[in-house]
């Protein structure tokens, strides 16, 4: 398994079976990122909810790569009018793409289309636990304060590995809180992002990471963007 930080929360995981996964792929005008559309591959691909800088290129890596695309039922039927092959679901759903479990479970956030004139709704976000063909789980939290079912439902019924957090603070949660999800979360790996990449949520991810690391077990992997994680 082999994670990349694209920056923000865009992340392309590479499977022992090489299939590619993109989250959240806010390429071309996301300024943290490093490379272009054509660096990536998308064989399927993850959004957690409505707003551009998560939404991003997913309309042209899926038209260009023929991705299959997994989301919140109104997104998918937003990407299914545009020519898409898009799987929506819902809170507690569980789906099974080439090889991959895909479950959607809650974030605290909103979701409207923000890249559409006027806004559209865009239903619910949401996070994603990603069960791997080797079964390794990843969880992904999208955008999200802090909120219970961290300590509860993702941690005693997924128990995922490893976890993607936000700690820029004002969108979502700050550090403070997210060192207290990885607490509730009982993971063995943290990987920090939406952070940086615009200065209203600029982050030292490296003292995150002092402070997760002196109070937990877990394992805090500060990338940069490009930067490769792997198991």
């Amino acid at each position: 398994m082999r994670i990349t930080w694209l920056g923000h929360s865009a992340f392309e995981i590479v499977t022992s079976e090489d299939l590619h996964i993109l989250i959240d792929p806010f390429i071309t005008e996301n300024p943290a990122c490093t490379c272009s559309l054509d660096e990536v591959q998308a064989d399927v691909i993850c959004v957690t909810h409505g707003h551009n800088d998560h939404f991003g290129d997913t309309l042209k890596l899926a038209e260009r790569d023929g991705s299959l695309v997994i989301c919140i039922h109104e997104l998918s039927k937003y990407l299914e009018c545009q020519g898409i092959e898009a799987w929506g679901m819902n809170m507690g759903g569980t789906v099974e793409a080439r090889g991959v479990k895909v479950t959607m479970v809650n974030s605290n956030h909103s979701s409207d289309m923000d890249f559409l004139e006027g806004m559209g709704p865009g239903g619910s976000s949401c996070g994603f636990i990603l069960e791997l063909e080797d079964g390794k789980k990843i969880y992904h939290s999208g955008d999200t304060g802090i909120f219970g079912d961290m300590k509860t439902v993702i941690r005693d019924i997924y128990s995922p590995h490893l976890a993607m957090l936000p700690i820029g603070d004002r969108f979502t949660m700050g550090p403070h809180e997210a060192k207290i999800a990885v607490e509730w979360l009982d993971v063995d790996v943290v990987i920090p992002m939406h952070y940086n990449t615009f200065p209203v949520i600029e982050q030292d991810p490296e003292k995150f990471k002092e402070d997760v690391e002196s109070t937990t077990g877990a394992k805090v992997v500060v990338l940069e963007p490009g930067e490769t994680y792997q198991e």
